[in-house]
């Protein structure tokens, strides 16, 4: 066996490794983008000239024997030094330029970050943008994404970067419900009207645990598990609510009832990968973005009047 190993190449191990981490051939033949019979095949090969099984066939799914989990332990390592490798090269680049993976959540990119892309854009043509939408932490060691832009207050330890504001979040209001000034220390007054909030999912926004705790069930009248949605459904008088202020301040439809709330504030981060931070188009965004950001800090954290 250890002979025909040295046979393998390495898209066999990474056919191998697909199949472990999928449990199955279609969603490993799409991770490795190719047909499901192409990895039926193909693994038939590699089984049969190493003389082993490497996987178990069940109705449930794959499952590997012995014999595959050695071999999934060596692609997983070799998979992690060509990462390794790969960010190392990328880091030696200078001239900013190259295509350059931002990873952010959509209130962000929609209420802040599109117009700082532009002009960066306008700045170095030559890099090429490609922004990828989630609110789960990509993993930036694997190259999943070069940058990331994230609200929190716990930034990875393997992540290096810097922190630019605190986004503050305060209660707001449709505008043309509240057409006189209001003045609440912490929206207590409003408790008994009809609210919006984001899911339960949604729990460790300190905001959603405030109202979960606040206001009656039955005064929380429609969730949503986007923070551009709940500014909608705000806007269109389902309830109150708490909104970032760089979203909540920017809409003319939109009334603050009460100052921004401390607790609440997160912290925002340029962050990445250490192997990645000398990286020409890596160093060229995240200067370039910190400091027009900073030029946004007191809208980003609510210190402006009340409506």
């Amino acid at each position: 066996m250890a002979e025909a190993i040295k046979n393998l190449a390495w898209d066999d191990f990474r056919l191998i490794k697909a199949v472990a981490d999928a449990r199955g051939l279609p969603a490993a033949a799409a991770q490795i983008g190719v047909n499901h019979s192409t990895v039926f095949r193909r693994l038939g090969q590699i089984e049969q000239a190493l003389g082993v099984k490497l996987f178990e066939r069940h109705r449930t799914g794959y499952s590997m024997t012995p014999a595959g989990e050695e071999i999934v332990a060596v692609a997983e390592r070799v998979d992690d030094e060509i990462t390794a490798i790969t960010r190392k090269l990328a880091g030696r680049e200078i001239v900013p330029a190259g295509e350059l993976r931002v990873t952010t959540n959509d209130s962000l990119l929609v209420n802040l970050l599109t117009p700082l892309f532009a002009r960066f854009r306008d700045h170095y043509p030559k890099v090429r943008l490609d922004i990828v939408l989630t609110n789960q932490a990509l993993n930036l060691s694997r190259r999943d994404a070069d940058v990331a832009i994230r609200a929190t207050d716990k930034p990875p330890e393997t992540l290096v970067g810097r922190r630019i504001a605190e986004v503050a979040w305060a209660l707001y209001g449709r505008a043309s419900d509240f057409p006189e000034p209001v003045e609440s220390e912490d929206g207590a007054q409003f408790f008994d009207r009809p609210w919006v909030s984001l899911g339960d999912n949604m729990a460790s926004f300190k905001a959603v645990r405030f109202v979960q705790e606040h206001v009656a069930p039955e005064n929380i009248v429609y969730k949503v598990n986007t923070v551009l949605g709940l500014a909608e459904a705000v806007e269109a008088g389902l309830g109150v609510g708490h909104l970032p202020c760089f979203i909540g301040d920017a809409r003319p439809g939109l009334v603050r009832l009460a100052p921004p709330h401390r607790d609440f504030a997160a912290e925002l981060w340029l962050l990445t990968h250490p192997d990645l931070r000398h990286n020409a188009r890596v160093r060229a965004f995240m200067d370039f973005l910190a400091a027009e950001m900073a030029k946004q800090r007191r809208f980003i954290e609510g210190l402006r009047e009340l409506a």
